[in-house]
């Protein structure tokens, strides 16, 4: 029943203001950081050695991270934990965490697990060891495979293709209604559709908000229902997106059933729904880009609405396809068979979809991937090249729909004959029918309706019918049907390899991570010095090894070589390094005779810059000789 102007504008401008709120909500917690955020240092190292039990395990990490109470864990070489208190953040610094150790702890190896989330919303896990005064064994077992091999990891990826599926055909099939046939609105399959679009992502978010505590905590699927647990999880980003996506679901279902109730009043309906339509799918987009690959890297600013354009493209091509297979599948007994000019319309619009997915595809690859190399030498690059693929085949059917299309038309009798024409219910004036373009582009119309026979002035009522010679349309829409399949097929390949992505490292962060690991190993510092053996033209060499050369703890390792290259052994071998710029030193390395070789394992250099190394070598029980040499030794990483 038509309840009058009011109500008609009222709706739409109640969910514009909705969607307004929601987009300066969600987009007002959006900050920029970098994707999967990686460890790039630990106070201890891992592997070292310490005389005595340090106060605090600091954790460094290329970009910002959260975490739970659990995230960082210190174990005792029994497995007991030895943190008594939650990670904190260290001097307000949010790409660093931090615990602090009970006070008398035994010697032994300790295992450090930590398990935080990275500013995209996905969490990364690893573990590592130190030991007090000497190393042991240890009962400490971590899980050392990936956050997502996991029931409750494989769970979320389920139900985050279930998000994306419903998201395209409710985007779809309400973009094919507003913009194409409103009359569709009335059809069941498509009401259908659309309801089955919307229950798909409703259904999927919920599961998403239940599963997204113990997925970034590693925790049990049970835990899904902790109080606690959901509490922490809808504060956070990616738990506050999924709140937002359901209270804009909601409004898309008032929206959606305000439109069903006014399918008798159709003319200019979707003018004045289509704004409002718009505003709430892009508002559902940002729900994703706000807590995925989009919210974190390089120019945040200009990833965000391209991301949301990508989604959106994609909702609009894909759930449009197959609303219009639903359509063409229908043998329109109801007198509302699809008419030409709808395919035509959707014809333009999958075809500016398209366009959107190439441009927008081509930006976040850069974004993402960063380099040619990347493409074949990561998990990301490779599964894009994948991608690009399918989409390849995805032009080629719809290049074939054309065909298609442009054959039903040109099969059509010339424009003087008549031919037999049904009114649909969306017609309401004399108007005439043409043929549309093919799908995915926009091709020349030659002038007739899918299942009528050419093009023909339409009476004012379904009885103004004349004849006309028949031919083939059946058989040209057969095909067309077939082509529109495959290509949705292809689409939903493309749909699930895009979900794959957002969950795969980006190969930019991963190239930054090897970088920062490899700053972070260590690098050797060698130093040969020459001395006199005692004997005519007997001259040694001894080498210096300082690992890793940086200030703090290092690893010196000595030996001595004959003059013909071999190894010389020498009653005893002394170094200690000096920095006369500031007055520091000497400091005595205390280096060990290990049978071959002499080491020390805990010199620590105070300061930066160049060090002289005071080499004294023993020969003989009455003979030595002191040597020098400098060596530069560089700050620590940040």
């Amino acid at each position: 029943m038509h309840t009058g102007p009011a109500r008609v504008v009222g709706t739409p401008l109640t969910v514009l203001a909705l969607v307004v709120a929601v987009f300066a909500l969600v987009l007002g917690g959006a900050g920029a950081a970098s994707a999967h955020a990686g460890l790039s240092g630990s106070d201890p190292a891992d592997g070292a050695v310490l005389k005595a039990v340090p106060q605090y395990v600091t954790l460094t990490f290329t970009e910002s991270v959260s975490f739970s109470d659990d995230s960082l864990r210190v174990l005792s070489p029994e497995n007991e934990r030895v943190n008594p208190r939650p990670a904190r953040h260290v001097d307000g610094k949010d790409n660093t965490a931090r615990v602090e150790l009970s006070g008398k702890l035994p010697q032994g190896t300790y295992t450090v697990a930590w398990r935080v989330v990275s500013a995209d919303g996905h969490p990364i896990s690893g573990a590592f060891v130190f030991s007090n005064g000497k190393p042991s064994e240890t009962a400490a077992v971590v899980a050392t495979g990936s956050p997502d091999d996991t029931a409750v990891g494989r769970l979320y990826g389920v139900f985050r293709y279930v998000a994306y599926s419903g998201l395209a055909l409710l985007v779809g099939a309400a973009a094919f209604v507003l913009v194409c046939w409103p009359a569709a609105a009335t059809i069941r399959p498509v009401r259908r559709l659309l309801a089955l679009g919307w229950v798909a992502l409703a259904a999927s978010t919920v599961a998403l908000l239940l599963l997204r505590g113990p997925y970034e905590t590693a925790g049990q699927l049970t835990s899904a229902f902790d109080p606690a647990q959901l509490g922490r999880t809808v504060t956070g980003r990616p738990g506050g997106a999924l709140v937002v996506r359901l209270v804009l679901l909601a409004a898309a279902a008032v929206s959606l059933r305000w439109l069903a109730r006014r399918t008798t009043d159709r003319t200019g309906l979707g003018a004045r729904v289509r704004p409002a339509g718009a505003l709430l799918a892009s508002a559902l987009a940002v729900t994703w880009a706000a807590a995925e690959h989009a919210s974190a890297g390089i120019q945040v600013a200009l990833a965000m609405p391209v991301a949301v354009l990508h989604l959106l493209a994609m909702g609009v091509w894909l759930g449009g396809l197959i609303t219009l297979l639903l359509l063409l599948r229908r043998r329109g007994s109801d007198g509302q068979e699809i008419p030409a000019s709808a395919i035509g319309r959707f014809s333009a619009l999958a075809f500016g979809a398209v366009a959107v997915l190439v441009a927008t595809g081509v930006y976040q690859s850069w974004r993402q991937v960063g380099s040619w190399e990347a493409l074949s030498t990561t998990s990301y690059g490779k599964t894009l090249l994948v991608k690009i693929a399918a989409v390849v085949l995805v032009l080629c059917a719809a290049s074939f729909s054309r065909r298609w299309t442009a054959r039903l038309g040109h099969e059509a009798p010339p424009a003087t004959a008549t031919a037999t024409v049904t009114l649909t219910p969306a017609v309401s004036a004399p108007e005439r029918v043409r043929v549309a373009q093919g799908v995915g582009a926009p091709t020349p119309a030659t002038g007739q309706e899918l299942g009528s026979a050419a093009e023909a002035p339409v009476g004012d009522g379904p009885g103004d019918t004349t004849e006309a010679p028949p031919f083939e349309a059946d058989a040209y829409r057969r095909g067309l049907r077939r082509m529109v399949t495959v290509e949705a097929v292809l689409g939903v390949v493309v749909l699930v390899i895009t979900t794959v992505l957002t969950g795969t490292q980006p190969s930019r962060a991963a190239g930054e991570r090897v970088a920062t690991a490899s700053a972070a190993e260590p690098q050797a510092q060698v130093v040969t010095v020459p001395f006199d053996m005692g004997t005519a033209n007997h001259q040694g060499t001894v080498q210096i090894t300082l690992t890793p050369g940086r200030v703090g703890e290092n690893t010196v390792e000595a030996v001595v070589y004959t003059p013909d290259g071999g190894l010389a052994t020498v009653p005893e071998l002394r170094l200690t390094l000096t920095q006369d710029a500031l007055g520091i030193g000497p400091l005595d390395a205390k280096l060990k005779n290990l049978k071959g070789y002499w080491a020390a394992y805990d010199l620590r250099l105070p300061m930066p810059g160049v060090w002289t190394l005071n080499i004294t070598v023993r020969t003989t029980d009455i003979d030595q000789v002191t040597v020098r040499d400098t060596v530069r030794i560089t700050s620590l990483p940040r």
